[in-house]
């Protein structure tokens, strides 16, 4: 949907969040789209002199995009084409508030960490406690033995995107991947080079 939601918090954040990459000099790397929180998290950077790199499936630009975007536009075939090049450009990952698109892409790169594919932080900016209820039902997986508690430590979380950047900056693996790193980059070098791609 990209919708910004109901409640106007989620949008300040969206733009405080923008606000917070310019300040620590880093750049965007998102979904493409100019509406909805990620749209706002787009200009924020972009005014802010930040480079802006929006990677978006062909057949999503008619309804993800409305008006002008901002900064570089990269059109891909499919939704996996565009996670796997966001993915490899970004060196973290931020789920803003959001729905099932979010919570799909969170959970992806959640779980491309736990196998090894990658050792880059995940945050979520707990706008509200908007995440509250998805943070306890981890911490129950955790209890119940179907996520290792090294595992858990994959995901940070704040209220404010101050304090989730400092959380990100800080961020330390603590578990192991099923596989080597090295071996992921092999099979992709020797069977997926033809594909390549954070969070609404």
């Amino acid at each position: 949907m990209c919708s910004p939601g109901k409640n106007p918090n989620y949008q300040l954040a969206a733009t405080q969040l923008g606000k917070e990459l310019v300040e620590r000099n880093i750049d965007l790397v998102y979904g493409g789209g100019s509406i909805g929180l990620m749209g706002l998290v787009s200009q924020a950077v972009y005014e802010g002199g930040r480079h802006v790199l929006g990677v978006i499936p062909k057949t999503l630009m008619p309804r993800e995009i409305t008006g002008e975007t901002v900064g570089e536009v990269r059109a891909v075939s499919g939704m996996h084409q565009r996670k796997a090049e966001m993915a490899k450009q970004a060196d973290a990952f931020i789920a803003l508030p959001g729905g099932y698109g979010t919570l799909e892409e969170l959970l992806e790169v959640i779980t491309w960490a736990q196998l090894g594919i990658h050792e880059k932080p995940v945050g979520l900016l707990n706008v509200d406690g908007y995440y509250n209820s998805l943070l306890s039902f981890i911490d129950k997986a955790v209890d119940e033995g179907f996520i290792a508690p090294a595992a858990r430590h994959i995901i940070v979380s704040a209220q404010t995107a101050q304090d989730l950047m400092c959380k990100l900056e800080d961020y330390v693996p603590k578990h192991s991947g099923v596989a080597p790193k090295l071996s992921w980059e092999m099979e992709q070098q020797l069977g997926y080079t033809a594909k390549v791609d954070i969070s609404r």
